[in-house]
């Protein structure tokens, strides 16, 4: 199996829904049922939450992920893309860990009924494609 982690976006400024992220939904918090299936996962290394915010950062580490750093404000903007949040943990994770893993499952937080299986298939098809 190769070296693969889940990327959780969780940024707090949403302005059409104030903590969207950290709203309950059935008594936890939306992010949590991403870290739930993350977790879940038997392809899936490591979880990690990417986001600006020192409460979430919390909240992810109640329900047993890592936040190792806290994203910039400068890819935490309502324009900020899917791209500057990736790179930036690309980047740390090669300046701070000496290395970047292999594959990234981005799992966001406003899709929180998702099926373990189908995400370990997922990986395994992407994998099964890298040695063809």
């Amino acid at each position: 199996m190769s070296d693969v982690i889940a990327i959780i976006p969780a940024r707090s400024g949403s302005k059409s829904f104030t903590d969207k992220n950290v709203t309950s939904l059935s008594g936890h918090p939306l992010m949590a049922y991403s870290i739930a299936a993350a977790q879940l996962s038997k392809r899936i290394k490591r979880v990690i939450v990417s986001t600006d915010s020192a409460q979430y950062a919390e909240i992810a580490v109640k329900y047993g992920v890592e936040v190792p750093f806290l994203r910039p404000p400068a890819f935490s903007t309502d324009t900020s893309t899917d791209r500057d949040f990736l790179v930036h943990a690309m980047e740390w994770f090669y300046e701070n860990e000496q290395q970047r893993p292999e594959y990234w499952v981005h799992l966001r937080p406003t899709t929180p009924l998702r099926n373990p299986l189908l995400i370990d298939q997922a990986i395994k098809t992407i994998e099964g494609k890298k040695e063809s």
